[in-house]
């Protein structure tokens, strides 16, 4: 009898990509196989069934397309955390650092009302700079947040330690080690 996939066995790795050293972990072959994809979206929601969820938070860009599949079946509202200048109404931003540099996101001013309930999920948390930016601003915005979910985790760039210190509950399907 074959074993059961598991959603790590549908992530490729690109060797090299963007850049020498970099073990890049693919998750658009996940995102294209049905049954793989499925997986990622019902295990990414399952520890928040049942509790009140009134939007689901994703960070650009892949965090869009698992937000969105994922807020389709919570039956709530999806809401982008974008690059900064990419959406058009009143936003507020947030800077964090890169390894190399800083960047900003940006969230629409009026995305949240207090008090509603959130989760936050993208594909891969390494450093935790994009996710700490994007807590800031659901919580900036009054959105209290239940959950961080992501596919995969690189535990050697110190991510999941980051947010959890935050006072974040952090669900991760699968982990890699490397870079």
């Amino acid at each position: 009898m074959t074993p059961q996939k598991t959603v790590k066995d549908y992530i490729r790795t690109i060797v090299d990509f963007p850049h020498e050293g970099i073990m890049f972990r693919d998750v658009t072959t996940l995102f294209a196989d049905p049954r793989g994809f499925r997986m990622a979206v019902d295990q990414m929601l399952h520890p928040y069934a049942g509790q009140r969820i009134d939007k689901v938070i994703g960070l650009e860009a892949r965090g869009f397309i698992l937000g969105g599949a994922i807020a389709h079946q919570l039956g709530c509202g999806f809401v982008p955390i974008r690059k900064k200048g990419k959406l058009p109404g009143t936003t507020i931003s947030q800077d964090y650092k890169l390894e190399y540099g800083e960047a900003i996101v940006e969230i629409h001013d009026d995305a949240i009302e207090p008090g509603e309930t959130i989760l936050l999920v993208d594909d891969l948390l390494a450093t935790g700079g994009t996710a700490q930016a994007g807590i800031t601003l659901i919580e900036r915005l009054g959105g209290k947040i239940i959950g961080c979910a992501f596919i995969i985790d690189l535990p050697q760039l110190g991510g999941r330690k980051l947010i959890e210190d935050m006072g974040m509950d952090v669900h991760i399907l699968c982990e890699f080690e490397g870079l």
